[in-house]
């Protein structure tokens, strides 16, 4: 790619976690036989008219406050006229020109490859705009194509990012950030999988200083992994060709993640394809400030400023805090953890060490983790105590407590895993050790340190493994010292 920068905008639907659907009473809820929630609304069937659903406006309205955004007291709603066999009104309902919730930005991690330094980059919003879903094509293997409309209307929130990112690694850091904000926000249940947050990624090519390439549109990305791919992918497709003197073509394009390759689906429509006219069965969305105030009071401590303040309160890395802030349940049990055992560092090596292991094995979230985190606590706060080793901890404890066996305190005991922390016996092991092994001894005394952690490690097989590690080093160097 070289000469050439990268241009990416994305475009991200947030199905929003409302009951029922944008314009109709049907439920909004996944799993359900196909074709079994739908209605004359949905349906687009004669005479059937669309009711505007509050809980998806209040929702808009949260994401456009935490974004600081700018809200409009007036916008409304258009019909975006495209045929296809999953839009059953043959269009499709959402907003513009202007937008519920426009402009906003987020703080993300930003690429030193592309940026040439580290630390965050602000990306802008551009808007974020409310409109229906489409149904959902399932293609067979038989050839045949069936369509499930339980889809059709479900509320979505699109959040369209400008072009700021400049990389495939910063698109994805993007989304991940987006994807923690709506989960925090309790608006999206941020399920990839089933296409509740996804996005179209816009990417261009061109040369520093230079106006905007030929977009290239990728669709419907649905997993973090995917648009880093694809974009990488993209990405170079355009760089060969332009280094070949051929031209990018603008279009539509799809993920292949078995090819590992973006594939054209379509030439890309512009606006005036749509036939954008302003929807005669809705009114103009007219928010008073009294509706703004009563959101902006029920917002929740925001995911980058609770990642700021463990990194400032309790010392963790910028890293380890945004893992430790991947879902509100996450969050709620490091929080919980840290407080009940005293230690917020300590609790944050757990959740992200044999607790992080123990979900992706059983491929389960933090809330199906069957040990609270009041029984964890006891086990974190012993390690912190010095009570035992972490060793012991992780190997003895840790799947005794997965299988119920007691407390954390119980299991010490019944397994005497106890650390020995009697000086008096540390000293005679250490002593023991120093007489045994006079060579090292004396290749220490001459400078050559790195032999120490022989001699910590021959005493803790003196003592079994249950002498503490710590009061060991502390005694061989005074012994050593004064040897």
């Amino acid at each position: 790619m070289s000469g050439y920068e990268a241009v990416i905008g994305l475009e991200v639907h947030v199905q929003l976690r409302t009951r029922s659907k944008m314009f109709c009473a049907c439920a909004n809820r996944v799993g359900a036989p196909p074709n079994s929630q739908t209605c004359p609304v949905c349906l687009g069937l004669p005479g059937a008219l669309p009711a505007l659903n509050a809980e998806a406006v209040r929702m808009a309205l949260a994401l456009g406050l935490a974004v600081e955004a700018r809200i409009q007291p007036r916008s409304t709603f258009y019909r975006k006229q495209y045929f296809y066999p999953d839009l059953p009104k043959g269009y499709q309902i959402t907003q513009g020109p202007v937008a519920l919730v426009e402009g906003g930005d987020l703080d993300i991690p930003g690429d030193p490859t592309v940026r040439g330094a580290t630390g965050p980059v602000r990306i802008r919003l551009e808007r974020a705009h409310l409109e229906e879903d489409a149904g959902k094509s399932h293609h067979e293997a038989e050839g045949q194509s069936l369509v499930d409309l339980n889809r059709a209307g479900v509320p979505l929130l699109e959040i369209v990012g400008a072009p700021d990112l400049r990389s495939a690694l910063e698109a994805s850091e993007y989304l991940k950030t987006l994807h923690r904000l709506v989960v925090a926000l309790g608006i999206c249940d941020g399920n990839l999988e089933d296409g509740s947050f996804r996005c179209d990624a816009n990417v261009s090519l061109r040369r520093s200083g230079e106006a905007f390439g030929t977009r290239v549109e990728v669709k419907n990305l649905n997993s973090f992994r995917f648009v880093r791919q694809a974009l990488d992918h993209e990405i170079q497709r355009q760089a060969g060709l332009l280094g070949q003197g051929q031209p990018v073509l603008m279009e539509t394009r799809g993920w292949d993640a078995l090819a590992g390759e973006t594939r054209a689906q379509r030439t890309k429509e512009a606006a005036m394809d749509y036939r954008y006219f302003p929807e005669p069965d809705l009114p103009p969305l007219s928010i008073e400030s009294t509706e703004i105030e009563a959101v902006r009071a029920s917002l929740p401590e925001l995911p980058e400023r609770q990642i700021q303040r463990w990194v400032e309160v309790h010392g963790l890395g910028l890293d380890e805090a945004r893992t430790l802030a991947q879902s509100p349940a996450f969050a709620a049990y490091f929080e919980t953890l840290a407080r009940l055992s005293g230690t917020a560092r300590g609790a944050a090596a757990w959740l992200l060490g044999e607790v992080s292991r123990t979900l992706n094995e059983r491929g389960i979230g933090i809330e199906a983790f069957p040990l609270s985190p009041e029984s964890l606590a006891g086990l974190v706060a012993l390690v912190e105590a010095r009570t035992i080793s972490f060793g012991a901890a992780k190997d003895q404890v840790f799947p005794a407590l997965l299988v119920g066996e007691g407390s954390a305190d119980a299991i010490v005991a019944a397994k005497g895993l106890a650390q020995v922390r009697d000086r008096g016996a540390i000293e005679a092991l250490v002593a023991q050790v120093l007489a045994a092994h006079p060579g090292p001894v004396a290749q220490i005394k001459g400078g050559k340190d790195s032999l120490r952690g022989f001699l910590v490690g021959q005493v803790l097989k003196a003592g079994g493994g249950k002498v503490d590690p710590a009061l060991v080093q502390e005694v061989l160097s005074d012994r050593l010292a004064n040897a």
